[in-house]
């Protein structure tokens, strides 16, 4: 095994933890030892000295197209959030983009929208949180024998069995055992990332240790609960936290997470029907237009060759949408719960991509 992550910690506590992610890969890998705007309205913000682009300075735009000014670009993603079809569709919601430094437009649409500041389950926006946070305990990339656990191909895919009352390691369930078939494929599952938790050393954390022990790592200024010890799938936050979050992984960021940097690194495909080393995906498109997209560490890249603009996501099965588009320059989330019926997760990417080129081109989609 390469040093990697192990340089980060000492002692007995890094050959523990190197033992433990060692073994629990060796069986696949052959190894030997804010407040709300009024529904309808879009609120432009205007940008401190020294905070990314100023209003009317170019903004480089998905494709190395440059947009217009600022207040064209608010308007243009304002307009594509009430009248697009992919939006209509999905409402109500609460939209934002921003830069490095704030929050630059937002808005709510259709009746009863949620706010910024609405607190609700993010399902498996989670697990962005968690990988930022496991890259930055490791202190360093991930290397290759922990990779498998980040873009979801570790093979350990069995159903979890979580409880509001348990702690890591008794959500593992079936997921706490590797399925040697499934080693070095892609299985959208929470289990990669429980397991992960649980030889991190955190096995032990409920609720709420959970909360604080993620906090310590990706900042603890960013408030978020946990319905379930579930590190992919059970957070509970607002909009406005997650944009917190998402700040930390832009170009120019003041307190950079890890993770940002390797947005789009150790790639896997992950559609099934494109992909011969996928086997369950939640995003496939639509029988008319299907989308392959591929999964870094712990986030989706949406780099579909028809409709693809490179950005990096991680969608919820209840609709909440965060992204942080291919030149890092901006974040966006689209906000919204409810029920997990299927296909929910690609609904809100559907809008919140349409609502991400209205603002980087300036022009309404």
């Amino acid at each position: 095994m390469s040093s990697g992550w192990l340089s980060c910690w000492s002692g007995a506590t890094v050959e523990r933890a190197g033992l433990a992610l060692a073994g629990a890969l060796m069986l696949g890998s052959g190894c030997s030892s804010g407040d709300a705007a009024e529904p309808g309205d879009a609120v432009q913000r205007s940008t401190p000295a020294g905070g990314g682009a100023q209003a009317g300075n170019p903004v480089a735009g998905a494709g190395g197209n440059v947009s217009t000014d600022r207040s064209s670009q608010a308007a243009a993603a304002a307009l594509t959030a009430e009248t697009n079809a992919g939006c209509s569709a999905i409402a109500p919601f609460y939209w934002e983009i921003g830069d490095s430094g704030e929050s630059l437009a937002s808005g709510n649409v259709g009746s009863e929208p949620p706010g910024a500041s609405t607190v609700m389950a993010i399902a498996s926006a989670s697990k962005w949180l968690f990988g930022a946070y496991a890259v930055q305990k490791l202190g360093a990339e991930p290397d290759a024998m922990t990779v498998p656990f980040f873009n979801l191909t570790s093979g350990y895919v069995g159903p979890e069995s979580c409880s509001a009352s348990g702690n890591v390691n008794s959500c593992l369930g079936g997921a706490g055992v590797q399925t040697a078939a499934e080693v070095g494929r892609f299985f959208y599952a929470g289990g990669h990332l429980q397991k992960l938790a649980s030889l991190l050393g955190i096995g032990a954390d409920d609720n709420a240790a959970l909360a604080t022990e993620m906090k310590s790592q990706i900042g603890s200024e960013i408030e978020l609960a946990f319905s379930e010890p579930d590190p992919a799938g059970g957070v509970r936050m607002s909009a406005a936290e997650y944009a917190l979050f998402l700040r930390k992984l832009l170009v120019g960021s003041p307190t950079p997470l890890l993770l940002g940097s390797m947005l789009g690194a150790h790639a896997v495909c992950t559609n099934r029907l494109t992909c011969p080393t996928a086997t369950a995906s939640p995003i496939t498109g639509t029988p008319s237009a299907p989308e392959s997209w591929h999964y870094g560490l712990a986030h989706w890249i949406e780099d579909d060759a028809a409709v693809g603009d490179g950005a990096f996501s991680s969608a919820g099965a209840y609709g909440f949408y965060p992204w942080v588009d291919k030149q890092r320059s901006v974040y966006g989330v689209l906000a919204r719960e409810v029920p997990a019926t299927g296909g929910i997760g690609y609904g809100s990417a559907v809008c919140g991509r349409a609502i991400r080129k209205a603002w980087l081109s300036g022009v309404a989609q």
